[in-house]
């Protein structure tokens, strides 16, 4: 019956057009009336306390460092890069996307900030060399969902400071299966470039317009080398590193590429505190819903029905992912990890599953979940931005959204392809 609950009170006030921060905070004061202990101080004390923590201080930090790194110039030189190693060869700025998302994942963590900027910056291209559209725009958008896996990864932090397990260790273990995931949309580009990319234009492979890409977006690059081998070296913690990154992300757009002015300062901040805003509200609501899932036992009534799979972590593991793809599809990325960690993180105790390795395919999950419909965040966005109609791009991320979910079974049959990589950088 807590359930049940839980679920209805959560649906129906979302179904009243309600925002996910309220209809978690309505679905708490449900749970507390039929628990029959409401009391307004203890649902303000688990909302204060909720953000009062200090590794989510990465996040409003990490938004500010890709505020930065996009007026700075970061995003346009890691592309020209990208540009001139593979834009020679057929279906080339597929695979600038690929490498685009890669790095730039690795430096803002945000799946639609990722996917907005590549798409303002290659779809015109892509429009204009004869490509698919609606098949680059689904590339484009299925490598913006990279950005939630490679540190930093803002639902990391977020899972991190929910489930009580190591950021860092987080941070660490979703380097490889990050490189996976972009390994995975390359082979399945390749596939689709064969039949579909324009034939390749009179153009070779020019080492010094590569010499002279890398010269000028050296210090692009430079920001993941330094926050993933400061986190691996024990030099700094997430959130210092997500200082660190602001600071870098600062000197170098505004002495060395010159392209931040001290006046584009008040309004990078603002637009910054804006998105982060809505990010730590969310985590506060979530935790007064948390903490009375707590209460209420739910995680005992999940592993009851769940007992017959208990036993098998590999089929467990299966049955916990396919749930978080149902819920994916109709809930956006950071509401379904807030909901469903305090749900399935005593299950995976008890079932002596690593908490790293679950933490990584949960988070994995729900950034593919970013290309489901009906809501599927990244597939709208880059819809809007591309000016392509929604329709169209979902046709278009079908064989990607497909290879990245064979990519997660693949990581559910064998744990040790995130555990032997991720015991390697510990």
């Amino acid at each position: 019956m807590t359930i049940a609950i839980f679920v209805l009170s959560l649906l129906g006030a979302m179904s009243l057009g309600m925002p996910i921060a309220f209809a978690l905070l309505v679905c708490g004061i449900c749970l507390m009336f039929f628990l029959g202990n409401f009391d307004a101080q203890i649902l303000a004390q688990n909302l204060l306390e909720g953000t009062n923590n200090y590794p989510l201080m990465a996040v409003p930090f990490f938004m500010l460092a890709g505020e930065l790194m996009n007026a700075g110039g970061m995003s346009n030189r890691i592309i020209a890069m990208a540009q001139a190693l593979v834009g020679h060869i057929r279906g080339g700025l597929g695979y600038v996307a690929i490498i685009g998302a890669l790095v730039l994942a690795s430096i803002s963590g945000s799946a639609v900030a990722d996917s907005a900027a590549l798409a303002a910056v290659l779809i015109p291209l892509m429009r204009k060399g004869g490509y698919n559209i609606p098949r680059a725009a689904g590339l484009i958008s299925a490598g913006g969902i990279i950005a939630p896996v490679i540190p930093p990864s803002i639902g990391f932090i977020v899972f991190g400071v929910a489930a009580q397990v190591s950021i860092t260790k987080l941070f660490l273990a979703g380097v490889f299966p990050g490189l996976m995931m972009a390994l995975t949309l390359w082979v399945t580009w390749w596939i689709c470039a064969r039949r579909e990319a324009p034939p390749v234009e009179d153009k070779r492979f020019d080492a010094a317009e590569l010499r002279r890409a890398i010269a000028d977006g050296v210090w692009a690059l430079g920001m993941p080398v330094i926050i993933i081998g400061g986190m691996r070296f024990g030099v700094f913690t997430p959130t210092e590193a997500a200082v660190v990154a602001v600071v870098y992300a600062l000197l170098v757009g505004m002495f060395v590429y010159r392209q931040i002015k001290w006046s584009q300062l008040p309004e990078l901040m603002l637009s910054a505190a804006k998105v982060s805003s809505v990010v730590m509200f969310l985590v506060a609501c979530a935790m007064v819903s948390a903490w009375l899932i707590t209460i209420a036992d739910v995680p005992s009534q999940i592993s009851a029905i769940l007992a017959p799979f208990m036993e098998n972590k590999i089929l467990l593991m299966f049955m916990m992912m396919a749930l978080v793809v149902v819920v994916g599809t109709a809930l956006d990325f950071m509401p379904t990890v807030l909901i469903l960690t305090p749900v399935l993180m005593p299950l995976v105790k008890q079932a002596g599953i690593d908490p790293i390795y679950f933490g990584v395919l949960f988070i994995m999950n729900n950034a593919i979940g970013l290309l489901t419909p009906p809501v599927g965040v990244v597939l709208n966005v880059v819809a809007g931005v591309a000016r392509v109609d929604l329709g169209a791009v979902v046709k278009g991320v079908w064989p990607f959204l497909v290879a990245q979910v064979g990519l997660l079974l693949l990581f559910i049959l064998f744990p040790s392809l995130i555990t032997v990589p991720a015991s390697w950088l510990y």
